[in-house]
């Protein structure tokens, strides 16, 4: 049956939708992230930033367990073989990236970048599945040896190139449902930093025009 798969995903995605990253600063330090970082990103990564290293961890424990608890109950509930199993790992980065939530009008966010959601949610899938530290490696290849700058582009990068090993993993390991799921995680991740990124020929930044002063 379909139906506990949906459950499951739906759970995943509103749980999803909860921006701790968001909320924690502002109740705790009245701090709004939004308001102060460049990229307005509901993230744990501002959440270090303009809250601080205690509540930056704790938003990030909190980011990395909303997606990281809807899987791991569901890898023991569901046959975690069923394709329909893939909505569930990526239910969780949908919510993440969508803001079922967010209230565009107070809140100067329409969700986050679901990076930190997408490791929980891999994680979830241990010990059956290794795929979180694939795209951890990735993750430190871009950072540390081979820099990729800014942040949206590793993004990218990375994700494309992990959901790619993913799927090409599955032809050995038979494990569809976890390589489905990897990609369509992805395919979030990839679709909310794709204007960011600067890639060359998409959505090139349009130069200031300097006023020159008149000479009379």
């Amino acid at each position: 049956m379909i139906y506990p798969y949906l459950l499951f995903s739906l759970v995943g995605f509103l749980l999803g939708g909860i921006f701790f990253s968001y909320y924690l600063p502002l109740f705790l330090k009245g701090v709004d992230i939004c308001a102060l970082s460049r990229d307005h990103n509901p993230g744990a990564m501002n959440a270090f930033h303009y809250g601080g290293v205690p509540v930056g961890i704790l938003c990030l424990a909190c980011d990395l367990l909303k997606g990281f608890l809807p899987v791991f109950f569901a890898m023991r509930a569901l046959n975690v073989r069923s394709s329909w199993f893939a909505l569930v790992i990526a239910a969780p980065a949908a919510g993440h990236a969508f803001a079922p939530f967010s209230r565009r009008g107070g809140s100067r966010h329409s969700g986050g970048k679901a990076i930190a959601v997408s490791f929980g949610a891999l994680l979830g899938l241990l010990p059956a599945s290794f795929l979180v530290f694939l795209l951890a490696a990735f993750y430190l290849f871009f950072s540390l040896v081979w820099i990729i700058r800014p942040h949206e582009r590793r993004t990218v990068v990375t994700f494309s190139l992990f959901a790619a090993c993913a799927l090409g993993a599955a032809f050995y390991t038979g494990g569809w449902s976890f390589s489905l799921g990897a990609l369509l995680l992805s395919f979030v991740v990839v679709c909310k930093n794709l204007r960011d990124a600067q890639l060359p020929g998409l959505w090139p930044r349009k130069e200031k025009e300097e006023l020159q002063p008149e000479h009379r």
